[in-house]
């Protein structure tokens, strides 16, 4: 064998190495992607349902809604003292 065969077999041999590590690598980067993906669904269902929380949290606690629920306590106090 002279020099540029050696050359050849060599320059084959790494070429095939850079070829198995570029598949395994693409591989690995598919699935991380599918993983980053889930991860943000997650997250995006998550903040939604911090955001219809903090809707209702603020419905509760809104002046209106206290003077409401006030008003139907004490007409259902003034209800059950003149039915007895």
């Amino acid at each position: 064998m002279d020099a540029m065969q050696i050359l050849v077999v060599i320059l084959s041999v790494f070429l095939a190495l850079f070829l198995i590590l570029g598949i395994v690598l693409t591989v690995m980067l598919i699935k991380v992607t599918q993983q980053i993906k889930q991860i943000s669904v997650t997250a995006k269902d998550t903040v939604e349902k911090v955001g219809h929380f903090a809707t209702n949290a603020a419905k509760l606690s809104s002046p209106s809604f206290l003077v409401d629920t006030v008003l139907n306590t004490i007409k259902r106090v003034r209800n059950n003292k003149e039915d007895k």
